[in-house]
């Protein structure tokens, strides 16, 4: 069951309502939290253009959501029971008269939540917010979640806050970073903050390097256009990878209040060592993916994607270096790792520990490995931690044993979908999940410099082979300080 179901009445309205987003994830959050009990005072909206009936779109989410439902978790009476509180309205974000029909569907007084999804393209968040407020529904309970990216750099990124904030204030605004909602980035905090055990570890004296990666086996699909204009420095670098960062690196927060914990991220955000110019060409990578192998199937490369022009330079793959000017931190890298097209699916945090400074055994091969944290996000939430071991026998040769925590084998509750997680957060108006606009702004901040060196430079994105582990030049990237990614250690 949800912790703290609630029945408070409450619209939640979704712009975008007929797309992926909200097909692929909202709906399916929405439905687990109907089965959970935290929905029963729901009221919920679907908005798009395309012209349907309510019967007709609930029609479409039957037809389309319930397999991106595991399949033991479908009921068809819990389905029936969050349809008969769904509704649609057909509307042009564009045109402002079509946001009065919007009221007709709302079920609350002003004081109620009133939740706007904002599923859509970020170039609609200003206008849709702006037809809101003509549209006089921009009530006290009112507040408004953005989607990521929000927008391409901090000149847009800020045009949009500045906008958005003239109409709803700070504490209205939910920025979604939907990595921040995961049960394990949850555990990371618990892991950090409720034990004592790694705490006196987790600074300089004792980490050697930190390697966060998200690594995705699919392309860009359908949305080659979009990605085309994104790139993967925006799409997942500037928000998901930075989030992550903070989190393993910010200092113990107050409390766990919304405010102490992002005034925690946003002094690694601040600490992070700016990029030179010469600094892109040594501690960055972009590539893009070639023709290969995923899974045993070909695929075709990045430049023959469906609405992606031959000549592109957009990267797929980014691997960057990132360096902490702080007491705890300095002198550790932090490399971050993302790429489309990669050999697995996963998302981890490496932690390596500093070797033993004299080791008085001797290796089964080679010299005794260091201890190693692995955090390990998707698709099988976990703990792995590395430590050296006897070799069984007469001599007195170490090898290392993974002690392995996997969080799927607990059973006493169901760990909540991260966006049923977030999608309850807003309802509840709790915001320490949601970015804040400074921690936004300082990322754009950091990212910035990349990205115009990349984009200056007149070499092309180094190519790698779909279904491998990204460009040779990330390995050398993480050799040069004496390390290695995780599968090549």
């Amino acid at each position: 069951m949800l912790e703290d179901p609630t029945d408070t009445r409450f619209d939640l309205v979704l712009f975008g309502g007929t797309g992926d987003l909200a097909l692929r994830k909202l709906m399916p959050a929405l439905y687990y939290g109907m089965r959970d009990g935290g929905l029963r005072g729901a009221n919920i909206v679907g908005a798009a253009r395309q012209r349907l009936s309510a019967d007709e779109y609930r029609a479409l989410l039957t037809r389309e959501v319930p397999q991106h439902l595991a399949q033991e978790d479908y009921d068809p009476a819990t389905w029936d029971r969050l349809m008969a509180q769904v509704r649609y309205v057909s509307i042009d974000a564009s045109r402002p008269e079509d946001f009065g029909a919007i009221r007709a569907q709302l079920v609350g007084g002003e004081d109620t939540p009133r939740v706007f999804y904002l599923a859509t393209t970020p170039a609609l968040f200003v206008p849709i917010c702006g037809h809101l407020a003509e549209a006089g529904l921009v009530s006290g309970g009112a507040r408004v979640v953005l989607e990521k990216p929000l927008g391409r750099d901090l000149d847009s990124s800020q045009a949009i806050n500045d906008a958005v904030g003239a109409i709803f204030p700070e504490e209205r605004i939910y920025r979604i970073d939907h990595y921040l909602g995961k049960e394990m980035v949850q555990n990371l905090m618990a892991l950090r903050f409720g034990n004592m055990l790694l705490e006196p570890l987790w600074s300089r004296s004792y980490v050697h390097d930190v390697q966060i990666t998200i690594a995705e086996t699919v392309g860009v699909g359908t949305r080659g256009e979009f990605y085309d204009h994104t790139g993967a420095l925006r799409d997942m670098v500037q928000n998901h990878l930075l989030q992550l960062l903070c989190i393993v690196a910010m200092e113990p927060p107050a409390s766990i209040a919304a405010d102490a914990v992002r005034d925690a991220k946003l002094q690694v955000l601040r600490s992070l060592r700016p990029y030179s110019a010469g600094d892109v060409a040594h501690k960055s990578v972009r590539g893009q993916y070639r023709a290969g192998a995923v899974d045993g199937a070909p695929v075709a490369g990045y430049l023959d994607e469906e609405g992606i022009p031959r000549s592109s330079r957009t990267e797929t793959f980014a691997a960057l270096k990132a360096e902490i000017d702080n007491w705890r931190w300095a002198g550790v890298p932090f490399y971050l790792r993302t790429g489309k097209r990669m050999q697995e699916r996963v998302a981890e945090i490496v932690v390596n520990f500093r070797p033993v400074p004299h080791s008085i055994f001797e290796a089964a091969s080679g010299s005794p490995g260091h201890n190693q944290l692995v955090i390990r996000l998707q698709p099988d939430d976990g703990l792995g931690l590395e430590i050296n071991t006897k070799t069984p026998g007469d001599s007195m040769r170490l090898t290392p044993k993974v002690l392995n925590l996997a969080l799927r084998d607990t059973p006493e509750s169901r760990r909540l979908d991260a966006y049923e997680r977030l999608l309850m957060d807003v309802v509840r108006g709790r915001l320490a999940l949601f970015v804040r606009r400074d921690e936004l702004a300082a990322a754009w901040r950091w990212i910035e410099p990349i990205r115009a060196g990349w984009d200056e430079s007149p070499e092309a994105p180094k190519g790698y082979t779909a279904g491998t582990w990204g460009p040779a030049a990330s390995s050398a990237l993480v050799g040069r300080a004496g390390c290695a990614w995780h599968e090549e250690d």
